[in-house]
């Protein structure tokens, strides 16, 4: 009768570890997808902030802003610039 109560507790240790190894399998598949997933997401915003900073820079040409100042808002630079300093 002990032999059979040692058996039966050692089979149930088995099954349980057994059980317990598919489930820690199973949840480190599920968090390797998530860390993919998650890489994935990181690497369009890392293109995304690179597209960005490379309009920013465009935007920001200087040549780009007073051609639009000319064309579009119709400026022009002054004819002559003269300093008046006034003497107290």
């Amino acid at each position: 009768m002990m032999r059979w109560l040692l058996f039966f507790i050692l089979l149930v240790a088995l099954l349980a570890s057994a059980v317990g190894v598919v489930v820690m399998r199973h949840e480190a598949r599920l968090q390797f997808v998530a860390l993919q997933q998650t890489e994935e997401a990181r690497d369009q915003a890392r293109v995304e902030w690179s597209r960005l900073q490379l309009e920013q820079a465009w935007l920001a040409e200087s040549g780009r802003i007073e051609r639009h100042a000319r064309e579009t808002l119709e400026m022009r630079r002054p004819e002559g610039i003269r300093i008046l300093v006034e003497d107290r």
